[in-house]
């Protein structure tokens, strides 16, 4: 009896042991799948990171793209057009250009020639005070803007209501293909020195010409000591006489001219009595010849 409960003890432990071990490595497996399950869950979202990362790229490389083509489309767009004004009324000033313009395009720079100098000093001494433009440049931000405004406006009236100021002027206006701003500044530059260099040139004349005439009358000051000095020695002082031949008057311009138009009408007459005094003598030798024959 004693042995069958020992064998039975004995038994019962060693399944105990038996049924440990299995839970253990139920317990192993289990967790070896769920590190497995975790393993592929990690893999699945880096993939589905690199795909957003990817996508985001691409999403990056399309906005770029169209902000360049934008960028290039607005380029083409924004080309500047400048137009050309001939006619400027008086009292007519850049800002009431502006305000007159800029109802059909935006506007950027403007520049209108002032007039001569001659012209304002004229008017400076007449009385009047303001100074007027010639001609002026208006440059707008589109060039079809302007290719239209030149070809709507030119020859209509800068007023569209009578009683408005200005209404009676026209507009001369020209669109200045191939043009820009910098050709405009260049010529305005050139003018201003060719103005400068002018303006040295008549100095430097000037200062030329009063420098021989104060060097001639210091001369002709030591020549008049000089005649003084021998009067009082008692030597004698010759005068100079100036050499010199007198320009002709228009009068004896003319006159020559006529002497030699005279001249030479004479010589051709001399010429015409001539041929004739030799026609004559030859017709009457042919008479001669002719008549003396049926006489014979």
């Amino acid at each position: 009896m004693e042995r069958r409960e020992e064998d039975e003890d004995t038994k019962a432990l060693a399944q105990t042991e038996d049924e440990e071990e299995q839970d253990e490595e139920e317990k192993r497996e289990d967790g070896d799948f769920d590190d497995e399950e975790e393993e592929e869950g990690a893999a699945a979202d880096r993939r589905d990171d690199e795909d957003k990362d990817v996508g985001d790229k691409d999403a990056v490389e399309v906005k770029e793209k169209k902000k360049k083509v934008k960028n290039v489309f607005q380029d083409r767009k924004c080309v500047p057009g400048i137009i050309y004004l001939g006619h400027i009324p008086p009292r007519f000033r850049p800002k009431q250009l502006r305000n007159l313009l800029s109802v059909y395009g935006e506007i950027g720079r403007i520049f209108l020639q002032p007039e001569d100098r001659q012209v304002r000093k004229r008017k400076k001494k007449a009385g009047l005070r303001r100074c007027d433009f010639t001609e002026g440049w208006v440059e707008f931000r589109d060039k079809r803007v302007a290719k239209k405004v030149a070809a709507s406006l030119h020859n209509t009236p800068m007023g569209t209501r009578k009683r408005q100021r200005f209404s009676s002027d026209l507009w001369c206006m020209k669109y200045l293909h191939r043009f820009q701003w910098i050709h405009l500044s260049e010529r305005l530059a050139y003018e201003q020195t060719v103005l400068n260099q002018r303006l040295r040139t008549e100095v430097s004349q000037a200062k030329r010409e009063t420098n021989f005439y104060l060097n001639n009358v210091e001369k002709s000051a030591h020549l008049d000591k000089l005649r003084k000095k021998r009067q009082r020695d008692g030597e004698q002082v010759e005068e100079k006489t100036w050499d010199f031949t007198q320009r002709q008057t228009e009068e004896e311009i003319q006159m020559k001219k006529k002497r030699k138009k005279d001249s030479v009408l004479q010589k051709h007459l001399d010429k015409a009595r001539l041929m004739e005094q030799k026609s004559q003598s030859n017709v009457s030798l042919l008479t001669k010849i002719f008549n003396s024959k049926p006489s014979q």
